[in-house]
């Protein structure tokens, strides 16, 4: 029986039909998906070049106008974007004596050492072309994915190394297919989702449970050292815990409130995503911890790690034309956990709040999710090395490998969902021993 996928609230049917329209209509058109992301960026996106490049969307079709059609906007962006490096870069040292050392290792069989060999010559050198499309050809034959990454990074550094170009030519139509089937298998398990009834107690009670949950790993992710039940006392009884900050307290307050406006207003509504939707969201997730920055773009300029944020006297036009692209046709017509995860990159590469950007972000891509009947995806705090690594590549210009994760994750909660209903004597608890069905971790 259809029905939404938010939490703790109910939709009449003919809401959800609207919700569910743009979900459909993607659906039809997923046959014609491919790598080939037909996005394009007017104004002020073009200053995000110098902060990220993209071009790895598009990277089957460089150096061959055959793959992909030259009026792809983002194609002549890619064509015409800053390289990363002029000249190829010479190996020196004990990374060429390991890249020597690992290719000898391969050729005489011996594959550990050789794996051994070409993670450390990649760790001393992460940014070379040779080193990169050697470790892919290396890894091509059992792992293609991981490959055709390695061969994407290569060609972004160095997009004349021709070895680098025809393994890329060879495996991103194969890659491309796994992506789609992977996709095919979400949306054959959202079917199964939308058979589960209204009236079921075990997903009434799930949805409670996993509401919980959303509010922990979303802050545990952020370093908030409540443990899942300290969290959830709170929220049932609103003391506090002994030992533990205000700040701490504040974080799970915020989360809790908004969830609650994405679940009671903006899930309600019918329309576009604002920049305003936006700045109330993150409102109520910083409201009780910064009441004075909560809902307001920084002022100042931010640096995250490695990854230096657009000035902020440029946030607020970048936020327009975000809202501009989450609102566009050519972001419509991608499937919709594309969709959310690439709003989610987007959202976090302008990191447009001083602090709140990761949670925002989390919510902005569940709020895109749960308009198209799939239910709000889990990020664990255990998965957040793999988190911050797979947002890394991004950076980098694969933006594929954090789509897989966003789509793994939810593939593990739509297998909660069909797990618990299929045989109504599991309990929340038994999920968390299921392999593919990983989505308790609580701590």
């Amino acid at each position: 029986m259809c029905r939404t996928s938010e939490i703790h609230i109910t939709v009449n049917r003919s809401s959800l039909v609207c919700f569910l329209f743009g979900g459909i209509m993607t659906a039809v058109l997923l046959s014609a998906f491919n790598t080939n992301y037909l996005l394009s960026f007017p104004g002020g996106w073009s200053r995000l070049r110098k902060h990220v490049v993209e071009r790895a969307l598009l990277v089957p079709g460089i150096g061959s106008s055959a793959m992909i059609p030259v009026s792809n906007p983002l194609m002549e962006w890619a064509l015409t974007g800053p390289k990363l490096t002029s000249e190829p870069k010479v190996l020196k040292g004990e990374t060429l004596a390991a890249l020597h050392q690992a290719i000898d290792a391969k050729e005489r069989g011996k594959k550990e050492k050789a794996l051994k060999l070409f993670q450390h010559a990649l760790a001393l050198d992460p940014s070379h072309s040779d080193v990169l499309n050697e470790y892919g050809e290396f890894l091509e034959e059992d792992d293609i994915v991981k490959a055709d990454h390695l061969y994407t990074c290569a060609v972004l550094l160095n997009d004349s190394h021709p070895r680098a170009l025809s393994n890329l030519r060879r495996t991103s139509n194969k890659v491309a297919e796994i992506d789609k089937e992977m996709f095919d298998k979400i949306d054959r398990k959202l079917a199964q989702f939308f058979e589960i009834s209204e009236s079921s107690r075990v997903f009434e009670r799930a949805r409670q449970e996993f509401y919980y949950l959303q509010i922990y790993h979303t802050t545990a992710i952020e370093g908030n050292t409540l443990t899942l039940e300290q969290m959830r006392s709170i929220m049932e009884t609103g003391l506090a815990i002994g030992g533990k900050s205000i700040l701490e307290h504040n974080e799970v307050l915020g989360l809790d409130a908004a969830l609650q406006f994405i679940n009671n207003t903006l899930m309600q509504r019918i329309g576009a995503i604002t920049v305003r939707d936006i700045l109330a969201i993150h409102q109520r997730v910083m409201g009780y911890v910064d009441p004075i920055d909560a809902g307001h773009v920084r002022t100042t300029q931010v640096f995250i790690g490695g990854h230096v944020p657009p000035p902020s006297t440029e946030v607020e036009e970048l936020m327009d034309e975000f809202v501009e692209w989450l609102n566009s046709e050519e972001a419509l017509l991608l499937h919709p956990v594309e969709f959310a995860a690439l709003a989610h990159y987007k959202f976090v590469y302008i990191h447009p709040f001083a602090d709140g950007n990761g949670r925002t972000a989390r919510l902005l891509m569940n709020l895109i999710l749960m308009r198209s009947g799939y239910p709000p995806v889990i990020l664990k705090l255990s998965e957040r090395h793999t988190y911050y690594e797979v947002i890394k590549k991004g950076n980098m210009g694969d933006i594929r490998p954090f789509i897989r994760f966003i789509s793994q994750n939810l593939d593990a909660m739509l297998n909660a969902y069909i797990y618990l209903d299929e045989d109504r004597d599991h309990s929340i608890a038994e999920v968390k021993d299921k392999k593919d069905v990983t989505v308790i971790d609580g701590g």
